[in-house]
């Protein structure tokens, strides 16, 4: 039964992506772009989540923890860029 609802989820979130790529690609502003940019690297996380529940690994959570830190950095230097035009001063 696990294995169906795992199915399931992942599905759900692989249409999620689909959907972050569409608002990446069509958004009309760049903060609409930033925002579909963060909740891509949360469904990653989540179908990392998902896969390691899966496989019964722990490997995955402790990938699903650097991309999260990753994706945090990332939003925070490309939102700077966008307000700033600097990352760095």
């Amino acid at each position: 039964m696990i294995e169906y609802a795992l199915l399931f989820a992942a599905g759900c979130y692989g249409i999620a992506l689909l959907l972050d790529l569409w608002r990446i690609a069509v958004g009309p502003d760049d903060a609409d772009r930033i925002l579909a940019l963060d909740t891509m690297v949360i469904n990653v996380i989540a179908l990392l989540v998902l896969y390691g529940v899966w496989r019964g690994t722990a490997i995955y959570f402790e990938a699903a923890m650097l991309i999260a830190m990753v994706g945090f950095v990332s939003t925070v230097a490309y939102c700077r860029f966008l307000l700033r035009g600097d990352i760095i001063e």
